[in-house]
């Protein structure tokens, strides 16, 4: 069995937002025993990440890491349509990647003890971000 359904999630603008609880929901109402959980991001300013969810810190490290290395106004960039902001988040979105598949077993997605799936913004403003979440099994 096949089953595809469409999220949408209001950022307010860079950072990560918690979605683990979304895409549960989308496979507990599915009723999709064992198999997989496709999520895709439809944004190429956004990504979707499997990251430690017991300390924010390490969410906040990583958007340190990113601002360190791939800086807002970079003049190296020459795209910058949308502002200061716009090749950066490319640029990061390309680095954390559009897409995660997830085993599901039990009815949610088989997840470790301290993972949770999340959108990570990379624009500064906020955004409407677009899922589509493919379930795969019986």
């Amino acid at each position: 069995m096949v089953i595809q359904k469409t999220l949408s999630i209001r950022t307010d603008g860079r950072g990560t937002r918690d979605i683990t609880a979304d895409v549960n929901n989308i496979v507990a109402d599915a009723k999709i025993h064992s198999g997989i959980c496709h999520v895709f991001v439809h944004h190429t300013s956004a990504s979707v990440i499997l990251c430690e969810n017991a300390d924010p810190v390490v969410r906040d490290d990583l958007e340190t890491y990113m601002s360190r290395n791939v800086p807002d106004g970079d003049p190296d960039f020459r795209h910058s349509a949308e502002g200061p902001d716009d090749m950066v988040a490319h640029i990061r979105s390309i680095l954390t990647g559009s897409g995660l598949s997830i085993p599901v077993q039990g009815g949610r997605c088989l997840l470790g003890t301290w993972q949770g799936i999340y959108l990570w913004e990379h624009r500064t403003s906020g955004h409407s971000r677009k899922f589509t979440v493919t379930l795969y099994g019986e």
